[in-house]
C-alpha cells in the first residue's frame, strides 16, 4: 500500500514538471511566432489612477533569456529609469504597496512581463522592453489618467455621461469599460462603469500603435502639443446605477453538525461569532483615518456599510458634498475626517458582492501625560515665553529711557 502511494506521488510530481515545461515551451513558441518590428513602435494603453497593470514583452530574439524594462517620462528624455535587477527576477508583494509610493518600489517582473502596482499619473510615459546593453524590442505608451477631478454621473437621477467634443482637427470622446458586478448581494447595491478619455485625429504620430485607426487615449505622447490645451479640459468619468443580485446559497450543515449545534444551544447560550473577520481599531477624537478594503483594487466593485446602514455612493462619494467628513474616494477607500463620537461602530466592507471584512472603530480622548524638556511642544513654549519676556523688557527699558531723555531735554530747554 505504501509502495503504491509513493508511485502515485512520483507520477503526480512528474506530471507537474511536465506541465511546467510545456508552459515554458508554449511561451517560447509565442516569441517565435511574434516577430519584432523593424522600427520600434509604441502600443497605447490607458488606465485610471491606483490601478495595477501588466505589460507583456510580446517579442524578443530567441537567444535572449532575460529582459530589462526601461521607463521614459517623455519622448527622447535622457532621464531613463531601469526597472529591473538585470536578471528579470524581481518580485514585489502587491499587498505591501502604499498609495503614492515611488514607482521603483511598485513594480514586479514575471515571465518577461512588467507589472506596475497602484499606478500614478507620474507613471505615464514610455515603457521599453530590451536588454541591459540598450537594445529595445517592444514598447508601450502608457497613459495613467487622474481620478481626482473625475466626472460623476448618477443614472438613477437622470444624469448622463459627457457628450463628445468635436473640433476641426480632432474630436474627444469617452470609452467606457464594462459594468462592474453589483457591489452587494441580497440588498440594493450599486454598479460602476469607468470611462477614460480618448481622442480621434489624423494628426497622430504614426509610431504609435492603436486598436482603432487614428484613436489614442488623451494622455498619449502621440497627440500633438497644440491639442493639449483643449484635451486637458476633458476628464475621465464614472457612471453609477443601482442594482440587485441574490446572494449565493450556502451549503447546509450536515445532520451531525446541526445536532451538535442544537445541543450546545440547549446547554447554554452560544458565543457570538462575527459573520466576517473583525479588526478592532482605536482612534482619537478629532483625528482622521483611511480604511482600505482587503484585497480590493479601484476596478473592483466595493461597498461600505456602517453597522446596518449602507453607505451608498449617491450620498457618500467624494465630491458629492464639499462639507462631507465621511466619504468614499474613487479608489474605494473609506475616509473619516475629524472623527467624532457618532462615528463609532463597525464598518463592513463588501467586495465583488461578498462581505469580507469588518472594522470595529472606537473613539476616545487623548490621555494626559507629563511634559518634559525634551518635548518639542515644551521647547516651543519656553522659547515663546522667553522671546516675549525679552521683547517686553526691551519695550520697558525703551519707554523709561525715552522719559529720561525727555525730562533731560525739557530741563535743559527751560534752564
Amino acid at each position: 500500500m505504501v509502495t503504491m502511494r509513493l508511485v502515485g506521488m512520483t507520477f503526480l510530481l512528474w506530471m507537474i514538471d511536465l506541465l511546467h515545461a510545456f508552459a515554458i515551451m508554449e511561451k517560447e513558441d509565442i516569441f517565435k511566432k511574434t516577430p519584432c518590428p523593424a522600427f520600434l513602435m509604441f502600443n497605447n494603453a490607458a488606465y485610471l489612477t491606483d490601478m495595477s497593470f501588466e505589460l507583456p514583452c510580446n517579442c524578443k530574439p530567441e537567444e535572449i533569456t532575460s529582459v530589462v524594462w526601461y521607463f521614459q517620462n517623455s519622448p527622447g528624455s535622457r532621464e531613463t529609469k531601469v526597472l529591473t535587477d538585470f536578471d528579470g527576477t524581481m518580485v514585489v508583494d502587491s499587498g505591501h504597496i502604499r498609495m503614492g509610493s515611488d514607482m521603483l518600489k511598485r513594480f514586479s517582473i514575471r515571465m518577461f512581463s512588467l507589472i506596475v502596482f497602484r499606478a500614478q499619473v507620474e507613471d505615464s510615459g514610455h515603457y521599453l522592453c530590451g536588454t541591459k546593453q540598450g537594445d529595445f524590442f517592444y514598447g508601450y505608451d502608457v497613459d495613467v489618467q487622474p481620478s481626482k477631478y473625475i466626472t460623476v454621473a448618477f443614472k438613477d437621477i437622470g444624469q448622463h455621461p459627457q457628450k463628445d467634443h468635436i473640433e476641426k482637427l480632432f474630436s474627444l470622446f469617452t470609452t467606457f469599460w464594462d459594468w462592474t458586478k453589483c457591489d452587494r448581494c441580497g440588498v440594493r447595491g450599486e454598479q460602476r462603469r469607468i470611462g477614460l478619455c480618448y481622442v480621434n485625429s489624423t494628426y497622430l504620430n504614426p509610431r504609435y500603435r492603436t486598436t482603432l485607426a487614428d484613436v489614442v487615449s488623451c494622455g498619449s505622447r502621440s497627440v500633438p502639443m497644440r491639442f493639449h490645451s483643449t484635451i486637458q479640459l476633458r476628464k475621465p468619468e464614472v457612471v453609477i446605477r443601482s442594482c440587485m443580485t441574490p446572494c449565493p446559497k450556502k451549503k447546509a450543515p450536515k445532520e451531525g453538525v446541526l445536532a451538535i449545534a442544537n445541543l450546545i444551544a440547549k446547554l447554554g447560550e452560544k458565543p457570538w461569532v462575527p459573520k466576517v473577520p473583525i479588526q478592532f481599531h482605536k482612534q482619537q477624537i478629532g483625528s482622521s483615518l483611511i480604511i482600505s478594503c482587503p484585497g480590493a483594487r479601484p476596478e473592483h466593485a466595493v461597498a461600505w456599510d456602517k453597522d446596518l446602514a449602507p453607505l451608498y455612493r449617491t450620498h457618500f462619494l467624494k465630491g458629492v458634498n464639499k462639507s462631507m467628513r465621511v466619504f468614499i474616494d474613487h479608489g474605494n477607500h473609506l475616509h473619516i475626517q475629524f472623527a467624532q463620537l457618532n462615528d463609532r461602530g463597525t464598518y463592513y466592507c463588501w467586495r465583488e458582492s461578498q462581505m469580507i471584512a469588518g472594522f470595529r472603530l472606537s473613539l476616545g480622548f487623548q490621555s494626559p501625560r507629563k511634559r518634559t524638556l525634551n518635548d518639542p511642544e515644551t521647547r516651543y513654549a519656553i522659547k515663546a515665553i522667553l522671546t516675549s519676556y525679552v521683547f517686553i523688557t526691551i519695550v520697558f527699558i525703551g519707554i523709561h529711557l525715552g522719559r529720561c531723555c525727555f525730562c533731560v531735554f525739557r530741563g535743559t530747554f527751560v534752564g
